[in-house]
């Protein structure tokens, strides 16, 4: 249940459609491969095949995986890394079969899809998980329309290559419109093991580093330097986990494999851009070629017309190009620029695009460190790392329930909403950037204020990897879940108070960003938000998908590490 796929063939065009279903129907009459069936480690094969219908199959399994030079252990789906394309349509019933053929238990989390809890698959939470050997039948409508993906919720298999893309086609036929639909989906390669990389996160959080400032490098002024020495932190601890040990992939193909797009000049192309990668914020751009955002997170946006936009982990863009003939670079370059991923999209089959340098490394500034924007009023002199906390919480009030201790190492004193910022690195670039506050619902949302408000801190101790929500890890609070009723109207306030950028992600549910616009009505709704180092995001939720749903932080090691929590919603429509 398979396709062959090559490099230069394009992954997904409404043309091919139909070739593609007719492959896909006569793959499915093979005999099962050796590995699915507990033989032989094979190679995966690099990109995906498409899969449709109302039933559909699924195994996962052990496979080894190599790019570059670089090669490993892997967990495939149906052999392929990443898993096979799910392309299913709004309105539709669907029943996914999945065979768990490793020796430890696996899942399959629907990654921004409204469905019943009990299939949302995420072990503990919504469903014990699937045995070794055994297969597990999710079985839910299909109500929305949009891109989105699939991930492993156990363990770290998510980083091994147990992922792939969801596209949703609309009931009103407007996906038609483009002549060409592609995915752009972007990852990780690591040979090696997760829980290694954890280890050694647990040992040096700087492990991975090799960007880090010296005494004598930067433009910071005396003061500032002696600040970030008293901390123990370093300005361009920007990245946990770098191209050090990762190669950045387009659809599994890593940047020596020439991944190609094709076009015809003239055409307008649809790029759905997905961040399955476990730790990786990607800055995209097609140098050149300006990209218009229609959709985050599979919902529909007034269109905005720029020529970057960062991608944090989890979130997905649909944008819309019209490139002129020639061969153009797609660039997703990692947030530290330690490393990129690289495709061509070309009208010449076989011309590779050269793609740019890589830029300069940013740098963390005081507003990174939750001391607003101006840092010339505050006096730093006295201040080290042990104090830190305790003078940050004397500054401004901090809810009782948020934990010190060990692993809460600071506490933002002056957090600001920062939903216009860019993201790191891209604040100074002469070009335009994609920004929250540029993001509006294409449909009106119901006018409702909220009922209370709810404000969550982001917690950590970067120098012990430790993370967690409100200083309480995931293993400490799983029987004290945030609450909400059903149908309730809440104002979240998600305040940082470590240096690292959280893309936040709630299961099961839109939330409406509060992102300053003119009128509410119109906020875009997302399931996952990047929250900006020593800073604040707020979101308006209407919690009207009841059950149980996990709530944490998509940097795969961050919610290993802690930061997790499960959201309630109750009572069940009906119940007395």
């Amino acid at each position: 249940m398979s396709q062959v796929f090559k490099p230069a063939t394009p992954l997904l065009s409404r043309r091919g459609l139909i070739t593609s279903t007719a492959a896909l129907a006569a793959a499915s009459a093979l005999p099962c491969p050796v590995w699915a069936k507990g033989g032989s480690i094979r190679e995966a094969r690099k990109g995906f095949g498409t899969y449709s219908g109302e039933d559909i199959n699924l195994s996962i399994g052990n496979a080894h995986f190599a790019t570059g030079g670089r090669s490993g252990h892997a967990v495939a789906v149906d052999g392929m890394i990443p898993g096979p394309l799910i392309r299913l349509r709004e309105g539709q019933d669907l029943r996914l079969h999945v065979t768990n053929n490793l020796d430890e238990y696996s899942s399959i989390h629907w990654h921004g899809l409204l469905l019943p809890f009990q299939f949302d698959g995420v072990p503990g939470v919504s469903f014990p998980g699937i045995k070794p050997g055994e297969t597990f039948t999710y079985e839910f409508p299909i109500r929305q329309a949009g891109t989105y993906w699939w991930h492993s919720h156990s363990g770290l298999q998510e980083q091994m290559g147990h992922y792939g893309p969801i596209v949703i086609e609309a009931k009103d036929g407007s996906d038609s419109a483009y002549d060409r639909d592609y995915v752009v989906l972007l990852s990780e390669f690591t040979p090696m093991h997760p829980h290694e990389i954890m280890r050694k996160l647990k040992v040096g959080e700087h492990y991975f580093n090799r960007s880090m400032m010296t005494a004598s490098e930067g433009d910071l002024s005396g003061e500032q330097r002696r600040m970030w020495g008293k901390m123990r932190m370093n300005p361009r601890d920007i990245a946990d986990v770098t191209a050090s040990t990762y190669t950045y992939l387009i659809n599994g193909h890593g940047p020596a494999d020439n991944l190609e797009y094709l076009f015809q000049p003239g055409e307008k192309v649809r790029l759905r851009i997905i961040n399955g990668s476990a730790m990786t914020f990607f800055n995209m751009r097609i140098p050149g070629v300006p990209m218009t955002v229609i959709q985050a997170d599979g919902q529909d946006v007034a269109d905005v017309m720029v020529d970057e936009l960062q991608i944090g982990v989890a979130e997905t863009y649909d944008v819309v190009v019209t490139p002129p003939a020639g061969s153009h670079a797609i660039v997703a370059e990692s947030m530290d620029r330690s490393g990129m991923g690289v495709a061509s999209l070309t009208s010449h089959p076989g011309r590779r695009a050269s793609p740019p340098p890589l830029r300069e490394v940013p740098t963390l500034t005081m507003a990174d460190m939750g001391m607003g924007m101006d840092m010339g009023s505050m006096d730093h002199s006295g201040m080290d790392h042990g104090s830190l906390n305790h003078s940050m919480r004397d500054k401004r009030l901090v809810p009782p329930d948020v934990k010190g201790g060990p692993g809460v190492d600071m506490i933002s004193p002056m957090p600001v909403d920062r939903m216009d910022y860019p993201g790191l690195g891209l604040d100074n670039v002469p070009h335009r950037v994609l920004r929250y506050t540029d993001l509006k619902s294409k449909k009106m949302n119901p006018h409702r204020m909220p009922e209370r408000e709810m404000e969550i801190h982001l917690t950590g101790n970067m120098e012990r990897y430790m993370w967690s929500f409100d200083g309480k890890k995931f293993t400490s609070v799983s029987e004290d879940p945030i609450r909400f009723g059903y149908d309730e109207r809440v104002r979240v306030k998600l305040v940082n108070d470590t240096m690292m950028a959280h893309p936040i992600h709630l299961h099961g549910h839109f939330f409406e960003l509060v992102n300053g616009g003119e009128h509410n009505m119109h906020q875009p709704r997302k399931h996952t938000v990047i929250v900006q180092p020593g800073s604040s995001a707020t979101f308006d939720l209407t919690a009207d998908e009841p059950g149980d749903w996990a709530f944490h932080c998509h940097l795969l090691y961050h919610m290993h590490a802690g930061m997790m929590q499960v959201v309630t919603v109750r009572p069940f429509p009906g119940d007395a």
